[in-house]
This record gives structure tokens, C-alpha cells and sequence, in this order.
């Protein structure tokens, strides 16, 4: 039985969830009202024993690499690379977008076209498109990536669609597409949105799927799309710095 200990840390609240030979053994939310780096040592090692696995018994361990909260994302992998540091174990990342799509892929039928939408702040949106296929859900050919992650407001991502051809569709999921379900609503009236589901369960049988091409926990790197705020508002500073010195 191959273990995987998987966590999200791309929102607030986020997930863990540990899966057994294909199946979600226990998943379970964060603790929102909390920081990641206060409470994820005690949910992770309490998600362990509760469901009597020893954390030297993963086999794999699965972390959502973005894109998502700047901070929650860096804590999130350095507590995986950690743990797999500290058991010798190898890692998988998986983008938070893909685990939204496949979260919710295996109630459509081939040819629906999916799309991730988180929270992006900014009045902006993080977003990937997909077609499902006709594959095992959960595998990598199960979805078919349309339009890799992107970050802009809700409006002109989906005029940017429709420009492409790939028209509005079928199915909007994600804290960002409930965000805008109006937007979504007024260009396509058709069009479903569902809330995000725990997305450390997906991650974890993506990371199944994927587990010959873990790596080492060093090589982990964050998928953040777009700069942190303190990077774009340090570089307005310098810049209205050098305007004013006459640089």
C-alpha cells in the first residue's frame, strides 16, 4: 500500500488529506481562523496518528504549488520539503489549478470545457481552461489544457476566450468563479459555478497518478503567476524615488 500525504495551502483555511492506493483515506479543512504556520505541525501530525499511520510511513508526499496566498504558499512547501527531507522521501507539486478542474471533472463527460478560477485579489482572477477526456479521472490525460494559468480580471479573461474560439464554459469552479458568478452570468447565462472544494484530496490522487515523476524536495518550486504586493509596491516607491531625483 503506497501512502501520500498531501496538503493545500493556497487559501486561508486550506486542506490536508491522506490517501491509500488510489482512495482518499481522511481529508480534512484547515483551521481559518489561524495561520498556516501555527497550526499545520498539529493538523498534519493529528491527521497522521488519527488514521494510525506514522508520518514514517508515507510513501509520497503531494503539495499544492500555486498559484495562491504568497505566504501560505511558501509555508506550505517548506513544511513538505521538510517532512521529505526528514524521511527521505520524494515529492510531487501540483498546480492548484489543475487539482480545482480534476476535483470536479468526473461529473462532466468528454468534450466539456472546465475552468479553474481562484481569488486573485486585485478585483483580478487566477485561470485555466481545460476539455475533459474520455481517460481515468484523476490521471494526467483526464484533462487537456486549453489555456495554462493566467491572471486578470474576470472580464477580460473571459472576452480573451471568446476571442480564441474556445467560447464560455460549461462549468466555472473556484472561490474567484463564485467571486464573479455575476460576470460569468451576464456573458453566459448557461454556464454553472461551484465552490472550491478541499482541494488536498485531488492533489494527493494527482500525485498517485504522478508519482514517477517526484522529485527531490529541493527541487520544489512555487507556480505564484504574478508578483507579490510587496515586490510591486517596493518597485512604485523606487520609481517615484528616481522621478523625483531626476533619474
Amino acid at each position: 500500500m503506497i501512502h501520500i500525504l498531501a496538503l493545500d495551502t493556497t487559501t486561508r483555511a486550506g486542506s490536508t488529506a491522506l490517501v491509500a492506493n488510489d482512495h482518499v483515506v481522511d481529508e480534512r479543512s484547515g483551521d481559518g481562523t489561524r495561520t498556516h504556520a501555527l497550526r499545520l505541525p498539529d493538523e498534519i501530525l493529528r491527521l497522521a496518528s488519527e488514521n494510525q499511520c506514522a508520518l514514517s510511513d508515507i510513501d509520497l508526499y503531494a503539495v499544492a504549488t500555486g498559484p495562491g496566498s504568497f505566504t501560505g504558499l511558501r509555508i506550505g512547501i517548506a513544511t513538505i520539503q521538510g517532512l521529505a527531507h526528514v524521511y527521505n522521501r520524494r515529492v510531487v507539486g501540483i498546480p492548484a489549478l489543475d487539482a480545482l478542474a480534476h476535483a470536479v471533472s468526473g461529473d462532466f463527460p468528454p468534450g466539456a470545457v472546465i475552468a479553474a478560477w481562484m481569488d486573485a485579489h486585485r478585483r483580478d482572477v487566477f485561470a485555466a481552461l481545460y476539455r475533459v477526456t474520455a481517460a481515468a479521472p484523476f490521471s494526467r490525460a483526464r484533462l487537456i489544457e486549453l489555456e495554462g494559468p493566467s491572471v486578470g480580471s474576470a472580464a477580460s479573461t473571459l472576452a480573451r476566450w471568446r476571442e480564441r474560439a474556445a467560447g464560455v464554459p460549461a462549468l466555472f469552479v473556484g472561490d474567484g468563479a463564485v467571486l464573479y458568478a455575476d460576470e460569468i452570468a451576464r456573458q453566459s447565462s448557461d454556464s454553472r459555478v461551484v465552490a472550491s472544494p478541499l482541494l488536498a484530496g485531488a492533489i494527493g490522487l494527482l500525485a498517485g497518478d504522478r508519482a514517477a515523476e517526484a522529485i527531490e524536495p529541493s527541487a520544489l518550486r512555487p507556480l505564484y503567476v504574478r508578483r507579490a504586493d510587496v515586490e510591486i509596491s517596493r518597485d512604485e516607491k523606487l520609481g517615484q524615488t528616481a522621478i523625483r531625483q531626476g533619474l
